[in-house]
């Protein structure tokens, strides 16, 4: 069952947003004080129907509200029409956006139908092309999308970043002494090509409602120094992400440290995790990344959340850890299910904790917790619900498991009123 996400009201009084335009990539509002919304990208080949079909629902029904597409050759650009009606078919109508370099030009101009289907188009403006070129291609680009009244997303990044600038601006600062780091020069390059191409889109036809900019690089001190300078010269709206995370903890790590801090600071207007999947690994890790760092910062809710501990040399058994990871899996797996069901069931918060130190303090704590036994202590594992002893479980971790989600689902049957389904009218 596929369902998408729903928007949420950004807590303004502890997180004061920057004025922004709106701008409106299918159905989802960006900027303009909309909640933050959180985007991914595939990693399949594009012209590969099937594969991209399923990667975009599975990405979809994780948390992610716009997914973008690779469109780099003519087959991808002849497959985009076919996808997205396959996800209408199916129910789903995530945006999608078109990633392009070097020919987009080129493919949005020979596909006419790929540049109606698509949502939003990303141009990078270090790699539209060369010189003269450079702005003729880019400006293209805007055309068409003026033409479909489609938005652009104004992508710079520090990896690919217009190399005649970067020289122009490392000649001012020997030819004047201005002393400045190299660092320092990329910094304000990346800020200066967003500017003047913002200003090229508009100039080509662009409104400022359609217009979306970012400035990624690699290194959370940059991205954090970059963001904060483009913020304070323009009120397009942001997307913020750290390009070329990495993998795994590291890739978690530097994407909270340097997002974090710019979200809190009221800078960002939608969000990637850019993670390196390992081979074979889940698209979906970097959309529950960036679902839970806008939640862990009040930003928005996505799901229950689960309070665990890390357990010590008092949690010897691994009942807790096991008991604590069925659960995230098991509201992962359900709430697609829950989100068409129930209003509200994502503010719903659950504890599994491993001894009785924290354990039933953080269990009253929560709507739903329970507090396991320590090494030593009796077998018995008092559940707590809204902060009073319910009852308490005994038996293996099946057989806690089993009895645990049975609370949960009854907790949420009860709690949270069902949503209206309205009747399509006679006749249909």
């Amino acid at each position: 069952m596929f369902t998408q996400i729903d928007g949420f009201e950004a807590n303004v009084s502890k997180h004061p947003r920057r004025k922004t335009y709106a701008v409106k990539v299918g159905h989802v509002r960006v900027g303009g004080g909309a909640p933050i919304v959180v985007q991914s990208m595939t990693n399949t080949d594009t012209a590969d129907v099937e594969s991209t079909f399923r990667q975009t629902v599975e990405l979809a029904e994780a948390g992610s509200e716009i997914v973008r597409w690779t469109v780099n050759v003519p087959e991808a650009a002849a497959a985009v029409p076919v996808i997205k009606k396959r996800l209408l078919e199916a129910g789903c109508n995530v945006p999608i956006i078109g990633d392009f370099h070097y020919n987009g030009h080129v493919l949005l101009t020979k596909y006419p139908e790929c540049a109606a289907t698509l949502d939003k188009y990303r141009i990078n403006p270090g790699n539209v092309g060369a010189g003269q070129r450079r702005d003729e291609q880019f400006s293209t680009i805007c055309k068409v999308a003026r033409d479909h009244g489609k938005p652009v997303r104004i992508g710079v990044n520090g990896g690919s970043l217009n190399q005649e600038l970067v020289m122009q601006k490392m000649q001012e600062n020997t030819d004047q002494n201005l002393g400045k780091e190299s660092e320092q020069i990329i910094n304000e390059c990346m800020v200066l090509s967003a500017l003047q191409s913002t200003e090229l889109a508009l100039e080509s036809g662009l409104r400022n409602d359609q217009i979306i900019i970012s400035c990624k690089t690699s290194r959370p001190r940059d991205l954090i120094t970059v963001y904060r300078d483009v913020s304070a010269k323009t009120e397009q709206p942001l997307h913020l992400g750290l390009t070329e995370a990495g993998m795994g903890t590291k890739g978690l790590v530097w994407s909270a440290a340097s997002l974090g801090v710019l979200l809190y600071d009221g800078i960002g207007d939608t969000i990637r995790v850019s993670l390196t999947p390992r081979p074979g690994g889940d698209r979906r890790e970097e959309v529950y990344a960036a679902c839970e760092l806008l939640q862990s910062l009040g930003l928005r809710s996505f799901s229950p959340s689960v309070t665990a501990c890390p357990g010590c040399g008092r949690t010897t058994s691994t009942t807790f850890q096991e008991l604590a990871e069925s659960v995230q899996d098991y509201i992962r797996n359900m709430m697609p299910i829950w989100k068409t069901q129930y209003d509200g069931v994502e503010e719903l918060t659950l504890a599994v904790m491993g001894c009785i130190v924290n354990g039933p303090g953080e269990s009253k704590a929560a709507n739903i917790g329970i507090s396991l036994p320590g090494t030593g202590e009796a077998p018995r594992c008092p559940v707590y619900i809204d902060g009073k002893k319910d009852v308490t479980l005994e038996g293996t971790y099946a057989e806690l498991a089993v009895a645990f989600q049975a609370l949960v689902d009854n907790y949420i049957q009860k709690t949270y009123p069902r949503k209206v389904v309205e009747a399509a009218p006679a006749g249909r």
